[in-house]
């Protein structure tokens, strides 16, 4: 029996074009990886947009009169979009808090590496933070109303939080060392009272704005308090 194979069937030229038309572009290699990385940077960029614009918001009109509302109209966002960024008005703030934690951890690093006695490093260290709050009293009152540096409202500061308070934990037991600290009380107490004390001091003051005294003052007050209180 002769086997007969069917000729495939020719296809016109316009068939062939139609093909090569509709067929899909093809993406390069390292376009793969740039698409994402392009997605997540517009993200970091409209996510650094939204803290700008709260920021400047807080200092110009106050955290209390400043609505979500309020910044999207200028970003000309809608409102599920910034909540997809941040959970809340608070939230925005956290930022702020998580970078004075790390600024207090800096700070405390540079006093260990210094010859300087436990006065001398406390009331450098404290002055120089209350400056810096002084010098932006609206952004500090935001980040105090919002709870953006408290570990119990704001969970997301508490490992800064913790690097902060074991370096003061260490200035803290080279002066008992050194005999200039007590060594009545563990040095984990002696950390959180004076932690406690500045922060009560400055919550007091971005609230108190008929207060005669200014802020660096009233924290020197509270640093001398304190030291004089664990004299040995």
């Amino acid at each position: 029996m002769v086997r007969v194979e069917a000729a495939a069937p020719r296809r016109s030229r316009n068939h062939r074009s139609s093909v090569k038309r509709d067929a899909p572009a093809q993406i390069h290699p390292a376009q793969i990886h740039e698409i994402p990385g392009l997605r997540e940077r517009k993200k970091a960029r409209l996510r650094q947009q939204i803290i700008d614009t709260a920021i400047r918001l807080f200092r110009k009109q106050g955290y209390e009169k400043t609505r979500i509302d309020d910044i999207v109209k200028i970003l000309e966002i809608s409102q599920p979009t910034f909540f997809r960024y941040f959970p809340s008005k608070d939230a925005v703030l956290r930022d702020v808090g998580k970078r004075g934690f790390e600024c207090i951890a800096e700070r405390l690093k540079s006093e260990l590496s210094t010859k300087a006695d436990t006065a001398e490093r406390l009331h450098r260290l404290y002055h120089a933070m209350a400056l810096e709050a002084e010098a932006d009293r609206p952004l500090w009152k935001a980040v105090v109303l919002s709870g953006a540096m408290d570990p119990v409202r704001s969970p997301e500061v508490r490992g800064v939080e913790g690097v902060a308070i074991s370096r003061l934990r260490e200035i803290l037991a080279q002066g008992q060392e050194r005999g200039e600290i007590t060594s009545a009380f563990p040095v984990v107490h002696l950390a959180e009272f004076m932690e406690a004390l500045y922060h009560t001091v400055v919550r007091q003051w971005t609230v108190d704005l008929t207060g005669p005294h200014k802020l660096t003052e009233r924290v020197d007050s509270a640093v001398e308090f304190f030291l004089r209180g664990v004299k040995p």
